[in-house]
């Protein structure tokens, strides 16, 4: 197995830029280059190289197709009898990781609703009349960067809009990557507050209480970094515990 998986690593291999700018979603061109021999059709997301070094990476995808279909099928299998998340070995981190990308221990990672493209945030722009002069709607590819206390994150956090209040200004979206504004376009929020994180947790490494804060990581957070939130409210069902944090910040 150990030789036939370093054949696949050989075929696909392919020299990244290393820039680790984050644009493909991943933190690092290593971790980007580890996704990409897995699914070489993902190369499309690194935006250095050229449109030769994609062309041949398609060929070799091609060439191969029915093969790497078998061992994802296998691979698949041995995976869904050993995650102890949710079957899809998707997931950055385990029960015996649970640290950020700086070091620090957090509690738990936020999933997404069933159905949903990112976890819920329910956020304020600076400017609350945006929300009714750009006529923000449901579906609506969005982009924005959260800032001070709420937040202070430094990326720009892009999404798509889940619930819209004109009356109050007040958005929820499902914050995902760059790859969709960049594909589709978007409408620009400029600075908002975060409000409020909703999402599933399928696996916590202590007891969640309502009115206890927590760390946390957002499934999939392109830093790594965990989140802070008070639990305001458990729910659980046949997908996890679903809940609600308030009260961010990072760090």
């Amino acid at each position: 197995m150990e030789e036939q998986n370093r054949e696949e690593r050989n075929s696909t291999e392919i020299k990244l830029p290393g820039h680790n700018c984050g644009a493909c979603g991943f933190h690092t061109c290593q971790e980007f280059g580890e996704l990409i021999t897995r699914k070489p059709e993902q190369i499309k997301r690194c935006i250095y190289l050229d449109k030769q070094s994609i062309l041949e990476m398609e060929q070799k995808t091609e060439q191969k197709t029915e093969q790497k279909a078998e061992q994802k099928a296998e691979q698949k299998t041995v995976e869904e009898s050993s995650c102890s998340m949710c079957g899809s070995c998707e997931h950055s981190f385990t029960d015996s990781n649970w640290k950020d990308s700086l070091g620090r221990e957090f509690d738990f990672v936020l999933d997404l609703f069933p159905g949903d493209p990112g976890p819920r945030e329910t956020i304020k722009l600076h400017n609350p009349a945006l929300v009714k002069e750009m006529e923000i709607q449901k579906g609506d590819i969005l982009i924005g960067r959260p800032l001070g206390m709420s937040c202070g994150c430094p990326i720009t956090h892009c999404g798509v809009a889940m619930e819209v209040d004109y009356r109050t200004g007040i958005l929820v979206w499902c914050v995902t990557g760059p790859l969709m504004p960049r594909a589709n376009g978007y409408k620009d929020l400029g600075y908002y507050s975060a409000e409020a994180y909703e999402g599933m947790v399928k696996e916590t490494n202590t007891e969640l209480k309502v009115g206890m804060r927590y760390w946390f990581m957002p499934h999939k957070c392109m830093l790594q970094w965990r989140h802070s939130g008070l639990v305001n409210f458990i729910s659980k069902n046949s997908a996890g515990l679903q809940v609600r944090l308030e009260g961010l910040f990072i760090g």
